[in-house]
């Protein structure tokens, strides 16, 4: 993104930030002539630029959100493995079995009965599993599990900046526009005044 505005945002205390995360902060423009002025646009191509700033965030915004629905899927998963990892650590050595249905493909579902183990496999993800230990296992669950959710924290925050910025931007473009046709009237009646 161009970085013509200058910083400006809700930043924590109040301190201006000048981007997050590689994104630029919008400033709010309190004089619209003073703002035209020091950027050298005129008011369509101060209106062009803040579009194409508005388009921007709005690209971000969708892939923060793609990327804060991946990860709310992924917690109940990592979750769910955790639930079972104990459940067979707590039937170990009771000498009871664990029947479990697991899926073999899209729609395609196989019971197994699982005995004592000491040992669970892990799909770590392209196309890759590895064996673990349930101790190894449930540490392995519980880090993905805490860097999730602290991922999800970060999004959650990135999201609520960029809202921020496009509302600002919003705003921007509105004053500017309404500036703008508050001069094109005061020149028209100028001009009529004149004739």
């Amino acid at each position: 993104m161009a970085s013509t505005s200058a910083a400006a945002g809700g930043g924590e205390g109040g301190l201006a930030v000048a981007e997050r995360r590689g994104v630029p902060a919008a400033s709010f423009v309190e004089d619209v002539q003073t703002y035209l002025s020091e950027s050298g646009l005129d008011a369509n191509s101060a209106l062009a630029f803040l579009q194409e700033r508005l388009q921007q965030y709005r690209v971000v915004e969708m892939k923060l959100l793609a990327q804060q629905r991946d990860i709310q899927a992924k917690i109940p998963d990592i979750e769910k493995c955790l639930d079972i990892v104990a459940t067979l650590q707590a039937k170990k050595g009771t000498g009871e079995a664990l029947l479990a249905d697991f899926e073999v493909s899209e729609g395609i579902y196989s019971r197994a009965r699982i005995e004592d183990t000491d040992s669970v496999c892990l799909w770590l993800g392209a196309n890759v599993m590895l064996e673990y230990s349930c101790e190894e296992a449930t540490s392995l669950l519980k880090k993905n599990l805490e860097n999730a959710r602290s991922s999800l924290e970060v999004l959650v925050g990135d999201l609520q900046f960029l809202r921020d910025q496009v509302t600002i931007t919003q705003v921007t473009i509105a004053r500017v526009y309404n500036w703008d046709v508050h001069q094109r009237r005061l020149r028209q009646a100028v001009a009529t005044k004149d004739s």
